[in-house]
């Protein structure tokens, strides 16, 4: 049975740091971006197959090419997505780098200092 961390409140007395703003600004677009359901089946398909244009991806899904563009667009503009154009197409696969920094330590010291 894991230990339940209790949520401690926040002293009116202690202002919010705006130094993380920015930081946690980029994380928050991150997060948002992989916060859909459709766009976590879109990053699953990626990672199995590997880099796919929106033609090949879009029956997969089960989309318009639009419609899919849409969801494309916002993990590519979170930079989760890697984009190449071949000719008329472009071709998009996951960013691993960015997937391994969003699931590294670093994100973790933000939260968890302590442990860092």
């Amino acid at each position: 049975m894991q230990k339940e961390i209790p949520l401690t409140a926040v002293s009116s007395e202690k202002a919010v740091d705006p130094s993380n703003d920015k930081e946690f600004e980029l994380y928050e677009s991150k997060f948002k971006a992989l916060a859909d359901k459709k766009r976590l089946q879109i990053m699953n398909i990626l990672t199995q197959k590997g880099s796919m244009c929106v033609c090949d991806l879009a029956p997969m899904m089960n989309m318009t090419q639009s419609k899919l563009s849409y969801h494309l667009k916002i993990l590519w503009d979170a930079n989760i997505l890697t984009k190449e154009t071949r000719g008329t197409w472009s071709y998009y696969d996951i960013n691993t780098e960015e997937i391994n920094h969003l699931l590294s330590h670093e994100l973790c010291c933000i939260f968890k200092p302590s442990c860092c």
